[in-house]
């Protein structure tokens, strides 16, 4: 299955070995994982290579709403 890319909106295609999922589940006032309920996080390989997935993952997660006051946007 191919699916696109968070961080780049590029297609992730089965030959792209380096390229990572990750499945944040939402958790309810207990802290309890919500059954059928998160956010997945794809990051393609080019983005590995180049060093950028904690950025990546940071920003995708903020813009999300699962993280506050980690990233900001700065050149």
């Amino acid at each position: 299955m191919n699916q696109a890319d968070n961080s780049s909106d590029r297609l992730v295609t089965a030959k792209d070995h380096a390229a990572i999922q990750i499945s944040v589940a939402d958790v309810n006032a207990e802290g309890k994982a919500v059954k059928g309920s998160g956010t997945t996080i794809v990051i393609c390989g080019r983005i590995r290579a180049q060093g950028d997935s904690d950025d990546s993952i940071n920003r995708i997660a903020t813009k999300d709403g699962l993280l506050k006051n980690v990233w900001s946007y700065s050149r």
